[in-house]
C-alpha cells in the first residue's frame, strides 16, 4: 500500500496576502472556497509537485503563523530557484553548499521558512 503526502497546512495571518505571495513565486491556486461563513480553504500546489499546501480561516492547526519551518522541497537547480525567487522580489538566502545537497531558503510573508534542496548527483559517486 502506498502512503502519499499530499497536503501540508501552512499557518498564515492574512489569507489574501499569502495567496498573492505563493502565486507570485509560481504556485498554482487550486482551490479558494468558502463553504460556509467562518471557513475559507485555499489550496495551492508548487509547480511539478504532487503535494499541495493549504491555508485559510477556520481551519485548525497547532502552529501559529510563522512557526512552520520544516517544509523541504526538491528542485533540479538551486541557482535557478534562487534567481526565480529573487526575480519575484523574494529575499531568499543564497545557495548553501553541503555534501548532501545545495540549499536555498526563504520566508513567506508570515515568516514560515521554506528550504529548497538540489540533490547531489549520486551517479557521479564512486
Amino acid at each position: 500500500m502506498d502512503w502519499k503526502i499530499e497536503l501540508i497546512f501552512v499557518p498564515v495571518t492574512d489569507v489574501d496576502r499569502a495567496k498573492d505571495f505563493y502565486v507570485k513565486i509560481g504556485f498554482n491556486a487550486d482551490h479558494d472556497h468558502v463553504p460556509y461563513e467562518g471557513l475559507r480553504f485555499v489550496q495551492m500546489t508548487p509547480p511539478g509537485s504532487a503535494c499541495s499546501i493549504a491555508f485559510g480561516t477556520g481551519i485548525g492547526g497547532s502552529l501559529a503563523p510563522g512557526q512552520q519551518d520544516s517544509i523541504q522541497v526538491v528542485v533540479p537547480d538551486a541557482d535557478a530557484a534562487l534567481a526565480q525567487l529573487r526575480d519575484a522580489g523574494v529575499d531568499a538566502n543564497g545557495v548553501d553548499e553541503q555534501a548532501w545537497g545545495r540549499f536555498v531558503s526563504f520566508d513567506d510573508p508570515d515568516g514560515n521558512t521554506w528550504t529548497l534542496q538540489q540533490l547531489p548527483d549520486y551517479s557521479a559517486a564512486d
